[in-house]
């Protein structure tokens, strides 16, 4: 049994993905890297909001960043956040 903090944290974790917009930034960054203003012209949302939701996917650790001159660019931060997203979609579509 894992202790007590790594239960927390994978809690933690299962709460940041309970948020559909932030489902929606993880399929779309799982597709392809991005800039803010582009994730916010696909899902049609204001950059403020989608920043916002950013900031909480790259504190769980989910999401990285990279500068490009002025434009950050967010990636997933590792494969495992794309293998979560592709079995969770997979076991609603069963």
């Amino acid at each position: 049994m894992p202790d007590e903090d790594e239960l927390c944290d994978l809690a933690e974790i299962f709460k940041v993905f309970g948020d559909s917009t932030r489902i929606k930034i993880l399929y779309v960054l799982s597709q392809s890297e991005m800039c803010v203003c582009d994730i916010a012209t696909l899902l049609q949302m204001g950059q403020s909001a989608i920043s916002h939701q950013l900031k909480a996917l790259k504190n769980a650790r989910l999401v990285k960043s990279r500068r490009d001159g002025k434009t950050v660019f967010y990636s997933l931060a590792d494969d495992h956040v794309k293998t979560i997203i592709d079995q969770g979609l997979e076991h609603i579509l069963e």
